[in-house]
């Protein structure tokens, strides 16, 4: 899940008695192993959810079908009351960039490029991930904005171990999406994740130095998320407060995944294939 910088290490659950932590958080083994566990739920539902879903049914029906699940394997839905959200899925259809709330009005269609984000919170610990669905036959545009998402996705995680710099995963995902003719939404990035759904750092998706360029170390967690744009990188919010759009109503992809710095390179939290 996306959100504005300023939400970043707020608490998702009723806030605690004690001061907020702050930082960057180090996992240690024991959390990680929790992580794995809250993070397999999310990619356990993504999985599922890429399955089941067909022209007719509505993004109500995705959001239902996604709680269920997640309370059934013992989490909470981490998206569902955070800062006034609604739904446990964010669900964003073509022009809809991030955040789109789940409706019973909103119909899927074939030719849809349909997002899918969604979290659970299990034993203090959150997992996040968000997936890009092309509903059918979509437009050749449609599949390859698809493809290029996924693929700067991991362009970027291929950057991560420890020792290295948010600068090198965000130049890796800038540079394969402009190569290939998109661009990349700046007004929202990815972030770290662990007791908070947002924590820092702020992990972000182009070259800047508007944001600290932090060194990854060894049990940093992190929700790596590039949102796509096959025309202007601008976005506009609705009025429902959530919803980005794009500003020239272009198509828009995102992937994301929950992923763990190691000494060595990196581990998938939420990896599909694995299940």
């Amino acid at each position: 899940m996306n959100i504005f910088s300023n939400l970043l290490s707020q608490a998702t659950q009723p806030a605690p008695a004690k001061k907020q932590r702050r930082g960057i958080e180090i996992k240690s083994p024991r959390e990680i192993e929790i992580m794995r566990q809250s993070a397999t739920i999310v990619a356990t539902v993504l999985k599922e959810i890429s399955e089941l879903v067909k022209p007719g049914m509505t993004t109500a029906d995705l959001d239902a079908y996604a709680e269920k699940r997640i309370r059934e394997m013992g989490a909470t839905p981490s998206f569902k009351g955070y800062h006034g959200f609604p739904g446990s899925i964010c669900s964003s259809i073509n022009n809809e960039a991030v955040h789109g709330i789940p409706s019973p009005k909103k119909v899927i269609r074939v030719g849809d490029v349909l997002k899918v984000d969604t979290g659970a919170y299990y034993q203090g610990f959150h997992g996040d991930s968000c997936i890009s669905i092309a509903v059918g036959e979509v437009t050749q545009e449609a599949a390859k904005l698809i493809c290029v998402a996924e693929e700067a996705l991991y362009k970027g995680i291929e950057q991560v171990k420890a020792g290295a710099y948010l600068l090198d995963l965000a130049g890796a995902i800038e540079d394969h999406v402009k190569v290939n003719g998109f661009s990349i939404v700046e007004e929202f990035t990815g972030h770290g994740v662990g007791r908070n759904l947002h924590e820092e750092p702020s992990v972000f998706n182009y070259r800047t130095r508007e944001m600290p360029n932090v060194k990854l170390r060894a049990g940093m967690t992190l929700a790596i998320e590039p949102i796509l744009n096959a025309g202007s990188r601008h976005t506009r919010t609705l009025s429902d407060r959530w919803t980005a759009v794009t500003v020239d109503n272009s198509l828009s992809a995102q992937f994301e995944h929950t992923v763990l710095v190691t000494e060595t390179g990196y581990e998938i939290l939420t990896d599909r294939s694995k299940l």
